[in-house]
């Protein structure tokens, strides 16, 4: 039998079960030797200290990782519960707090009223709600939701906060209308409460706006009447009943003709801010004749 002979430039080739063989022969011999002896007990040991052990701690710091960011994630759905419950608390307080804030205004301004009407024990009156008002900043002329039915007429008196608004002008079943005395068509004899010199309170829209209306032809010969004083209706109005506070001087000054001074005053009453009124609905003609 012939040798084998390798050509040149022919590659070697094993035969599959040739290296089959081999590797299963290897195999049994390694694991004879790692049973049966500790040889490989140390280079093992170290190559798991350095590939194992970090793999596992990353793997460990990974699951960590993870827990804190879903109990995070657990605390922020927490804490959006209870802010939209806090949210809804707050809406809730608020809208309790608006309530309270308008009962309280609806109070104290019942309060004025019922001051106002025990101020003004001698007259008769209604209590009424404005309904209705022209445009612009103050209450010059408004509508009140009672009328006829309810006994008002016109040239009605009527008061709120601390004195005098003005008048009814025109009435119906179940409304009336006021005109207030800062509107610029309006006049009051009045007179000043300390000295009882007299005057005339005309309305002034455009002056409302630095909070006052002006007055003319005061007699005060004897220089008698200061800022700050008293101005009431007077006896000798024809629609007005007397002494219902109108306002406080708050500018005087002399005329040119030396016997008069005029001068600007502050409403006693706010009319920026109106909701309830009094009528009175005694008339200073039926006063004078039951005089």
């Amino acid at each position: 039998m012939s040798p084998i002979v390798k050509r040149k430039g022919e590659r070697f080739t094993l035969p599959s079960k040739y290296l089959l063989f081999i590797l299963t022969l290897l195999c049994t011999v390694l694991m004879l030797i790692t049973f049966g002896t500790d040889v490989f007990n140390g280079p093992f040991n170290t190559a798991v200290g350095y590939v194992v052990v970090p793999f596992e701690q990353g793997i460990s710091r990974m699951g960590e990782w993870l827990a804190n960011r879903t109990e995070e994630l657990s605390q922020i759905r927490s804490l959006l519960d209870e802010n939209e419950s806090l949210r809804d608390q707050v809406a809730q307080l608020t809208e309790e707090n608006t309530l309270l804030q308008q009962d309280k205004y609806e109070l104290n301004h019942l309060r004025e009223l019922m001051e106002l009407d025990e101020q003004y024990g001698e007259y008769n009156k209604v209590g009424a709600r404005i309904i209705g008002r022209d445009t612009g900043n103050w209450y010059s002329s408004f509508t009140i939701d009672k009328g006829e039915e309810d006994g008002l007429g016109v040239d009605m008196n009527v008061i709120a906060g601390g004195g005098l608004v003005g008048r009814i002008t025109s009435v119906g079943p179940n409304w009336a209308r006021v005109t207030s005395i800062i509107s610029d068509n309006s006049n009051v004899s009045a007179m000043t409460l300390a000295t009882e010199d007299n005057l005339i309170v005309s309305g002034d829209l455009q002056m409302m706006a630095e909070g006052v209306i002006s007055f003319s032809q005061l007699v005060d010969s004897q220089n008698l009447v200061a800022v700050g004083d008293k101005v009431v209706t007077s006896n000798i109005s024809d629609k007005y009943l007397p002494n219902i506070l109108i306002g406080y001087l708050h500018t005087v000054n002399r005329d040119a003709n030396n016997l008069t001074k005029s001068g600007y005053l502050t409403p006693a009453v706010d009319f920026e801010h109106l909701g309830e009124v009094l009528v009175i609905t005694d008339l200073k003609q039926q006063i004078e004749e039951m005089e």
